[in-house]
């Protein structure tokens, strides 16, 4: 009893010194304790190597139809989204100085017949010569071709339909002025649909017809779109570097003519692979806890997406990998793991 009486005159001679050295223990222990670092373990995917390009949705019959002369628009059919029929009327150029051209030209194939057959009577008779002959049926054959150009031009004042399709888009109005360089219609068939991609010239030798195509719209984010390559141009362009592809697309597809969207080729594809985020690289190396330590050596690496790069030695199902990358650590300090799951 008595040692238990003087515990309150010892606490209160040493309870700074305990105090002081509950202190210091708490001091050290947040000092030196080892920092927490996060990481994932090796997921098993399938990784896909891509080319990227951008396209537009187009028809894969369809048509500019312009005029072949410049003219006045005199009518115009209205019949955006119509169904046409090879050779029908959609416009019209005022074409009354092509008749009267015609015209013209008419009446001087007849009075140059006239002459011809007059002067071949008398050629009979020897009345005339043989050469006045010729030059009068030179003549007569040459506004003959002349009258038969002027009505191929009366007749390209009549903007026809090339094809059998629907009118995709009609420009102009009554009294403009349209020329060749100026399209009026865009006539097509609304299926089937393909997108003409243009993909650069260091990653066409990837590319193969049959080869898988995922696609992005900006019309339908978040949906995974699919199409194929079908046909890839054997002629680049030399100025921009780019070849085209033509990547056929499914017969129900959402995409509408004139759509932009973003095209991810698939060229190759890693089954079953080990994947890591791609943040947990430092170019070929990673750094991952073993009993407690950091550890950080060269792996081999397969394919690299934006997301996820493909692993194919150097990692197992236990790995603890680091991500991020720790740039602020080096090899062999002591760290604490805390798991979380990898992206999918």
């Amino acid at each position: 009893m008595q040692w238990f009486s003087g515990m309150p005159v010892l606490l209160k001679r040493f309870g700074w010194l305990l105090a002081l050295m509950l202190f210091l223990g708490l001091l050290w222990f947040w000092l030196w304790r080892p920092p927490t670092v996060t990481v994932v373990a090796p997921q098993r995917g399938d990784a896909a190597e891509v080319v990227y390009a951008t396209g537009e949705v187009e028809p894969r019959y369809w048509a500019r139809v312009a005029p072949l002369v410049s003219g006045r628009l005199q009518t115009h059919c209205r019949c955006e989204g119509e169904q046409v029929s090879e050779g029908q009327v959609l416009a019209s150029l005022d074409d009354r100085e092509a008749r009267a051209t015609l015209a013209e030209l008419g009446a001087r194939a007849r009075r140059a017949e006239i002459d011809y057959q007059r002067l071949k009577v008398l050629a009979a008779r020897n009345a005339v010569s043989r050469q006045a002959l010729d030059q009068a049926r030179s003549e007569a054959e040459q506004t003959r071709a002349a009258v038969e150009r002027q009505r191929t031009v009366l007749e390209y004042h009549q903007i026809r339909a090339p094809m059998d399709g629907h009118v995709l888009r009609d420009e102009g109005e009554p009294g403009e002025i349209a020329s060749p360089d100026t399209p009026l219609f865009w006539i097509g068939r609304p299926r089937p649909l393909w997108v003409v991609a243009e993909v650069n010239e260091e990653d066409i030798p990837q590319v193969e017809t049959g080869q898988d195509v995922l696609l992005n719209s900006d019309a339908f984010p978040g949906q995974s779109l699919e199409a194929r390559v079908e046909r890839i141009t054997p002629k680049g362009d030399p100025v921009a570097k780019t070849y085209r592809v033509y990547l056929a697309l499914p017969e129900r597809t959402p995409l509408r003519v004139g759509m932009t969207v973003e095209a991810n080729i698939v060229t190759r594809v890693s089954r079953h692979a080990w994947l890591l985020p791609a943040n947990a690289f430092d170019g070929d190396r990673l750094a991952w806890v073993r009993d407690g330590r950091v550890v950080i050596e060269s792996v081999v690496v397969g394919i690299r997406g934006i997301d996820q790069v493909e692993v194919r030695d150097g990692v197992s199902a236990e790995t603890a990998v680091i991500v991020p990358f720790p740039d602020d650590r080096e090899h062999g300090d002591r760290v604490r793991p805390e798991r979380r799951e990898a992206p999918p």
